[in-house]
């Protein structure tokens, strides 16, 4: 794959993604010392990014084909941004879905006319269940990351930063299967200044030890806040990009998280869900791991139940008061 990808993807969603926001915020760049974009991609249709691939995909796959209807596995976007693209093509959709995937994903798909088919997550047999129901059912599966469409579509994010913002020295991105930082990492080959970080879960870390090793390390089904990053092995085709192509991999603990998530609230105004404030995080764990410049950060989602969103902000806010404090003192 190569960055022509990403302009045939661009052209693929041209008219249907939203073209989201760049924000930046004046008090959040004077505490960090350096200038920080935030891509809004909780305002993407669907609320997450998934929506450039998944629409991608079918708008490159043969017609005859695509009609049958499409089917995937997902933690909930993914599921969610394939409803919405088989929905605009008027094809028949199947997503396939952990039993506890948040409720608001879930009522979303079925919105969007899906058929839901829910999986125990510890069972391991999420991916024998979609083999089954598209072999039954005639139809083509579309993977959330080891798909070249689906990857050049998460790619146009990046575009859209580098197109407003050319002058970037690096930009961090979520990485639960891979394919958005591969994307993104794909639209940056000819900025050679510009340096791709991809950000995980400390606990969910499988793309940090396989970037570590030079090939794809299998972990345990990992338990995180950030659900739609719980992967236990990075897509093969997102990570044959990203071993070549990533400056590095950071991992972040669970409570830098959730302070991400109250970050982007305060400065930005922004609701983010745990995964979509993965890159955030990153950005204020290990600011000392970036070049010196301004930095792209991708809020992948916004996509998250209100109880699990007020929890997380009211543990966090009082580490902010605390961390504000200390600045101005």
């Amino acid at each position: 794959m190569t960055v022509h990808h990403v302009l045939r993807a661009v052209e693929n969603v041209r008219g249907v993604a939203v073209r989201t926001p760049i924000l930046s915020a004046a008090a959040f760049n004077e505490r960090l010392g350096r200038t920080v974009w935030v891509k809004a991609e909780n305002q993407q249709l669907t609320g997450s990014f998934k929506m450039r691939g998944a629409y991608s995909a079918l708008a490159a796959m043969d017609p005859a084909r695509r009609s049958r209807g499409v089917i995937c596995a997902s933690s909930g976007n993914h599921a969610l941004a394939l409803a919405q693209a088989a929905r605009l093509f008027d094809v028949p959709a199947i997503v396939v879905v952990p039993e506890d995937v948040p409720t608001v994903k879930k009522q979303m798909m079925g919105v969007l006319g899906a058929c839901i088919v829910t999986y125990g997550r510890r069972t391991g047999r999420r991916d024998a269940v979609v083999h089954q129901l598209a072999h039954r059912h005639g139809m083509t599966i579309v993977p959330s990351a080891d798909d070249a469409w689906v990857i050049a579509g998460a790619g146009t994010v990046a575009w859209e930063m580098i197109q407003e913002v050319p002058d970037l020295a690096a930009i961090l991105v979520p990485v639960g299967g891979g394919g958005l930082a591969a994307g993104t990492a794909l639209a940056a080959t000819g900025h050679p200044r510009l340096h791709v970080f991809g950000v995980e879960p400390a606990v969910a870390d499988d793309t940090y030890r396989s970037f570590q090793a030079g090939e794809r390390i299998s972990i345990p089904p990992p338990v995180t806040i950030a659900d739609g990053l719980g992967h236990a092995e990075p897509a093969a085709l997102a990570f044959d990009i990203n071993k070549r192509l990533l400056a590095g991999v950071v991992t972040v603990p669970e409570e830098a998280i959730a302070e991400a998530m109250a970050y982007l609230w305060r400065h930005y105004r922004l609701a983010a869900e745990p995964s979509g404030a993965v890159a955030f995080a990153g950005l204020l764990h290990a600011p000392e791991r970036l070049p010196d410049g301004p930095v792209g950060v991708v809020l992948s989602g916004g996509n998250v139940d209100w109880s699990t969103y007020r929890h997380l902000l009211d543990t966090a806010m009082p580490r902010l008061e605390n961390d504000a404090a200390t600045v101005l003192h």
